[in-house]
């Protein structure tokens, strides 16, 4: 399996780390890889945006980022 390197807000890995202290994952890997599955799976479904709507559809997110913040991402 390919290997990545990323870097990530404290926030995010705390997120994690606290699902995997809960036992939703076994470990920081597993939850890293599954969560990325699941936005990937996400983003596909939602479809391709229109060219005349912009990057965001509209909704005004490409000046704040995901919900405001830069650095959150939804899945």
């Amino acid at each position: 399996m390919p290997k990545a390197e990323i870097t990530i807000p404290e926030h995010l890995e705390m997120q994690i780390a606290q699902m995997v202290e809960r036992g939703e994952f076994v470990n920081r890997e597993e939850a890293i890889e599954d969560l990325l599955s699941t936005g990937i799976k996400a983003y596909k479904t939602s479809g391709p945006m229109d060219e005349e709507e912009g990057a965001t559809g509209g909704t005004g997110l490409e000046d704040d980022g995901m919900m405001g913040h830069d650095d959150e991402y939804v899945f």
